[in-house]
């Protein structure tokens, strides 16, 4: 009989798992309250826990509540992904919402990525990105005028900016990739709902076009309780030194 109660205790919180009534982060049900609630002891609490905990669904710490574990979805830094295309892979549904989308100048920093001089024109996109509905990287994208233009034409909310662009001549042909740690700042914060300062990963990139020229610079800032990238290496190099990267 305990074996049932038990059984049925942690098929009822796993469904609510798989359904988002409990969220990656979110405190599971104190033993006390499950034990009230299914009229059992704590022995078939604590089997139905364990039984959650060794699927990797949640964890558990002596003294706190059980805890929903935050599954990380994988991104490949060796290849040029769109973030639409990548969650739908996952099977999860993008979402985007714009903060900003304007024209103006380069200043030195991005005139320096871009190419361009720093009193040349550029134009500015930041856009919340979101899975399911849950805020997971804030990206930050800048362009040449004569490619940036092209998104005042549409509504960056609704579309791949990436997959856009391409269709109007303007794909990833060659792209460099770099990853670092950073604390967020305050808008990071407010849009990603972090405290401010507390590290964050930033996925930095040149994105080139078929002659080899920059047109887009971007900078995305990604929580990493939810993502983790992931890169390709080719094998050991001929004198065993190293692995090379696929990619760069």
């Amino acid at each position: 009989m305990a074996e049932a109660v038990y059984t049925q205790i942690a098929d009822d919180l796993r469904g609510r798992i798989a359904a988002g009534e409990l969220r990656p982060g979110d405190d599971v049900p104190t033993e006390a309250e499950l034990a009230e609630r299914w009229s059992t002891s704590r022995g078939p609490i604590r089997n139905a826990l364990a039984s959650l905990r060794a699927e990797g669904l949640i964890q558990t710490h002596r003294g706190r509540p059980a805890r929903v574990v935050s599954k990380k979805a994988n991104q490949a830094v060796d290849m040029s992904v769109p973030f639409t295309r990548w969650a739908r892979d996952l099977g999860v549904i993008p979402g985007a919402i714009t903060q900003e989308l304007s024209i103006r100048k380069a200043g030195p920093e991005k005139a320096s990525a871009l190419g361009v001089a720093p009193d040349d024109t550029i134009v500015s996109v930041v856009r919340l990105r979101l899975l399911d509905g849950r805020p997971t990287m804030l990206e930050r994208l800048y362009y040449r005028e004569d490619v940036g233009r092209l998104l005042l034409q549409v509504d960056p909310d609704e579309i791949s900016i990436t997959e856009y662009l391409a269709s109007q001549g303007h794909p990833i042909v060659g792209l460099q990739h770099e990853i670092d740690a950073v604390a967020a700042d305050d808008q990071d914060a407010a849009l990603l709902s972090v405290p401010a300062g507390s590290p964050i990963l930033r996925l930095s990139r040149i994105s080139r076009d078929a002659e080899g020229r920059v047109f887009e610079a971007s900078e995305d800032r990604y929580l990493s309780e939810v993502v983790r990238f992931t890169v390709a290496a080719s094998g050991i190099s001929a004198d065993g030194q190293y692995l090379r990267a696929v990619g760069g």
